[in-house]
C-alpha cells in the first residue's frame, strides 16, 4: 500500500462520516479517527523487515477515543446480552468464501478470539473476532449487507 492509497482511504473515511476505521494487513496497520470539531488522525505502522524500514505517520493530533466496548442490552425476558459491534465500515459476510460454511449460527458457542464474520472494506477482507465468550442468540445483519462503524452485528449471551 503506497501513500496515494492511504490518502484515498483517508478521503473515503472522511466522506463516509465514520468516527474510526482500523485496517490491518500482514505488513501494515492503519487507524483513521475522525470526530466532530476535530481533524482526522492517521497512524501507519509497518513491522521492521530486512528491506522495509519502520514507518509511522501522524497527520494531525486529536484526543484518542477509547475502543468501543461491548454494550449490555436488556431484552423482554430480562436476560442480559452483549452486543458485538462492527469495528469498521464495509460489507458484512457470514462466511469466509461462498463455498464455505458460516462462521457462526444462532446457538453457536463462541470464545474470545473466535472469528465471527468478515467485513470487506476497499477490497480487503477483515476477520472480525469476538471479544467475549458466550452463545450467539441473534444475528442482526443479513449476509452481504453494508454495515457502519459501531453497528450491532450479533447478540451474545455471556452466561
Amino acid at each position: 500500500m503506497d501513500i496515494k492509497d492511504i490518502q484515498n482511504l483517508i478521503k473515503f473515511v472522511a466522506k463516509s462520516g465514520a468516527s474510526e476505521v482500523k485496517l490491518e494487513m500482514e505488513d501494515i496497520k492503519i487507524t483513521i479517527k475522525t470526530g466532530t470539531g476535530f481533524t482526522e488522525t492517521t497512524y501507519v505502522q509497518a513491522p521492521i523487515q530486512q528491506n522495509a524500514p519502520q514507518m509511522t505517520a501522524a497527520v494531525a493530533q486529536q484526543p484518542v477515543a477509547e475502543t468501543p466496548t461491548p454494550v449490555v442490552v436488556s431484552t423482554d425476558n430480562s436476560a442480559n446480552y452483549i452486543t458485538v459491534k462492527s469495528p469498521i465500515i464495509g460489507t458484512f459476510y457470514r462466511k469466509p468464501s461462498p463455498d464455505k460454511p458460516n462462521f457462526v449460527e444462532v446457538g453457536t458457542e463462541i470464545n474470545a478470539g473466535d472469528v465471527v464474520c468478515v467485513i470487506e472494506a476497499m477490497k480487503l477482507f477483515n476477520e472480525i473476532e469476538s471479544e467475549i465468550s458466550g452463545k450467539v442468540i441473534k444475528i442482526l445483519v443479513d449476509n452481504a449487507s453494508p454495515v457502519e462503524f459501531d453497528q450491532p452485528l450479533f447478540l451474545v449471551d455471556p452466561s
